[in-house]
């Protein structure tokens, strides 16, 4: 529920930013600009949500199979789409090495959930089924759709201050250059905070999927260990060229692979026993404990797409003990 608000919150907030900075700039550089630059926006986004799923379907190599070639896999996203109310999703496997899982589709009836050789090779069943009910769990929120909408803000921002600064004020360019220097940073401002809203709002998405997981009947430490090993996994790609050749599908991932590197650290000491894998008790035991980032972690978190890895552990630890 706390989930629902923070988004319900932050749409309210970006789309109040736009009305208000549509509203003064368009009443005094003529509004019919500023609602072109809106109608703009949402021409370009369609275009894009139209377009991206055959798109990143050819960038990450995806083969759509059948139930005679992955019949476990087809087992797994039909029970679970099941659970969900969902239309079963069309299953692909992408031919990378890095393990990693992902959904995307136009909208419910369109979804499809791939995921990676690398991840089929590292997972057990229980903990696969759980980065499944993740990633359906994104059909369900409609979650691409969403982020679509969410990016129309910033990019309204970015042409009004660009259009501010480099173009002119109407009738009055040399009287009011000058202020239209100031609102174009004024705007170019708000765009720097909304990508970041943005940007906060994807973290919501996947915290949210997480729990998605945990009530299409997923063990939050079944989850938690699949993050865990993907974590792991992703480190050993490492400035390799897999990293850079999937730079432009990070965003729709279970976890970011750039960001891989720098998490084992964080999570070495979540997995007290050594074993690999983060049980129930563990995943209780960090519930107790209060997550602490440094300011570095703290920054770099607000400029990526996915949580801290420890934090959404920890928010796994919340879900495992029902709360």
């Amino acid at each position: 529920m706390w989930l629902q608000i923070r988004m319900f919150l932050l749409v309210a907030l970006l789309f109040a930013i736009l009305y208000g900075v549509i509203t003064g700039i368009g009443a005094w550089i003529g509004a019919g600009n500023a609602i072109t630059y809106l109608v703009l926006a949402f021409v370009v986004l369609g275009i894009q949500y139209l377009v991206s799923p055959e798109i990143v379907s050819w960038s990450m190599r995806v083969r759509w199979v059948s139930e005679k070639e992955a019949p476990e896999l087809h087992r797994m996203v039909a029970e679970l789409a099941a659970k969900a109310n969902l239309p079963k999703p069309r299953v692909g496997i992408s031919e990378i090495n890095i393990p990693n899982a992902f959904a995307f589709g136009r909208t419910q009836r369109d979804g499809r959930v791939c995921v990676t050789r690398g991840i089929l090779n590292l997972l057990s069943r229980e903990e696969l089924r759980a980065v499944l009910g993740h990633e359906i769990s994104h059909i369900k929120h409609r979650d691409m759709a969403i982020i679509t909408l969410l990016s129309a803000v910033p990019m309204v921002l970015y042409w009004l201050a660009w259009s501010l600064m480099w173009g002119g004020s109407g009738g009055n360019r040399r009287e009011n250059a000058g202020y239209a220097v100031i609102l174009g940073l004024g705007a170019f401002l708000l765009y720097f905070l909304t990508n970041l809203l943005v940007l906060y709002g994807s973290r919501i998405r996947e915290y949210y999927a997480d729990a998605g997981s945990t009530r299409l009947g997923c063990a939050p430490h079944h989850l938690a260990t699949a993050l865990y090993k993907l974590v792991y996994g992703n480190a050993r790609f490492r400035g390799r060229t897999e990293i850079r050749q999937v730079e432009g599908a990070r965003a729709f991932f279970l976890n970011d692979p750039a960001r891989a590197w720098y998490e084992v650290r964080e999570l070495s000491q979540v997995d007290r026993d050594m074993s690999g894998t983060i049980d129930p008790e563990e995943l209780l035991e960090l519930r107790q404990k209060e997550v602490r980032l440094n300011f570095a972690d703290k920054v770099m978190e607000l400029f990526t797409t996915h949580p801290n890895m420890l934090k959404r552990i920890k928010h796994l630890s919340s879900l495992a003990a029902g709360t």
